[in-house]
This record gives structure tokens, C-alpha cells and sequence, in this order.
């Protein structure tokens, strides 16, 4: 069982460790210390749902709906482009750097933001349904259970490290120029996977 659990674990930490559409939002709401609690409840919770889906068999929904997958890369793209080209005009105006304490975003758009960038992107559906799916056949009866916990478990511990990790990087996140290469940086990640999933169309 605890070589289940550690494959699970760190299978699916492997996964979501890289910088994505997703972990941009998580990481740049830690920093302004924004709705971070929900944020990362919302990831981690998306994340265990596709992860729960994945062992339980996604492939056959695929099969019965061969046109989902280009139909979720299109949806995702769009919104990655829209979203990306949001924090290229927020890095031209800049300005970010008093935003730290001051009003934020609402909870609602803050979520329903997180919630596009969770369940429009294609390749949260490759890792969490395709990838720790087949790896979890290789596990039968509660070994296979004992997985899927412990990759939950990996998810749950990235998103609210990432979370509340990211204030400390606050202190150098004061000035203006820092915001804008952030921002520029953030919307850069977005069009390059925007690219990826509508060249692949």
C-alpha cells in the first residue's frame, strides 16, 4: 500500500510541478495574497475530481465522443489567448505594485477565472484522466484505491505550497517593473500553450 500511495504521489506531483496556465494564476494570487485559501481548494479539488475520473476510466467517454477532445482544445485556447493578452496589457500599464493590500478581485471572478484555467485546459485532462489513468492500471483492487489517494494527496499539497509560498515572495514584488515582468511573463506562458493546443487542431 505505501508503494501505491508513493507512485500515486509522486506521479502526480510530477505532473502539475511544471509552470502552466493554472499554476500562473495560483502562483500570482499568492503573491497578492488574493482569495488564496479558495483558489487552491478550487485546483485541488478540480484535481481530485479529473484524477478520480481518470482511474475510473475516462477513455470510454472519449470513445463514445471522439470530437470532445479537439472540441476542449479550442474552448482552451481561446480563453488562454483572451487571458493572456489580459496580462500583456497589464504589464504595459503597470501599476500592480500597490495592489498587494489594497481592493482585490472579487471572489466570484476570481474563482470563475481559476475554474476556466482548471477545466479548459486540455492538458490538465492528458495528466490528470490519460496519464495517471493508465498508470493506475497497473494496480488492482485497493492498491489501485491507495493511488488515486495518494495522488490526490500530491495535488492538494502542490496547489496550497504553491498558494501560500508565493507571499514570500512579496517583499520583491514591491516595485513596478517587477509586476510587469510577472504579468509579461504570465501572459508569454499562457500564448505559448495556446499555440500548442491550437496548432495540434
Amino acid at each position: 500500500m505505501i508503494a501505491a500511495f508513493s507512485s500515486g504521489f509522486f506521479t502526480s506531483f510530477a505532473l502539475i510541478l511544471a509552470i502552466g496556465a493554472q499554476n500562473a494564476f495560483v502562483l500570482r494570487q499568492g503573491i497578492i495574497r488574493s482569495h488564496v485559501f479558495w483558489v487552491c481548494l478550487v485546483c485541488a479539488v478540480s484535481d481530485a475530481i479529473l484524477i478520480a475520473a481518470g482511474i475510473a476510466g475516462f477513455g470510454k467517454i472519449v470513445a463514445m465522443a471522439p470530437s470532445l477532445p479537439t472540441i476542449m482544445r479550442i474552448g482552451g485556447g481561446a480563453f488562454l489567448v483572451v487571458y493572456g493578452a489580459m496580462r500583456f496589457w497589464a504589464a504595459y500599464q503597470g501599476g500592480h505594485e500597490m495592489k498587494t493590500d489594497g481592493k482585490q478581485t472579487s471572489l466570484r471572478n476570481t474563482l470563475m477565472i481559476c475554474l476556466a484555467l482548471t477545466w479548459l485546459n486540455p492538458h490538465v485532462y492528458l495528466d490528470t484522466l490519460g496519464l495517471i489513468g493508465a498508470i493506475s492500471t497497473q494496480f488492482i483492487g485497493p492498491a489501485r484505491l491507495t493511488f488515486g489517494i495518494g495522488a490526490v494527496a500530491a495535488s492538494g499539497v502542490f496547489f496550497f505550497s504553491l498558494g501560500y509560498g508565493a507571499r514570500f515572495l512579496a517583499p520583491i514584488m514591491k516595485t513596478k517593473r517587477t509586476w510587469q515582468i510577472l504579468d509579461f511573463g504570465i501572459g508569454l506562458v499562457m500564448w505559448v500553450l495556446a499555440f500548442g493546443l491550437l496548432r495540434g487542431i
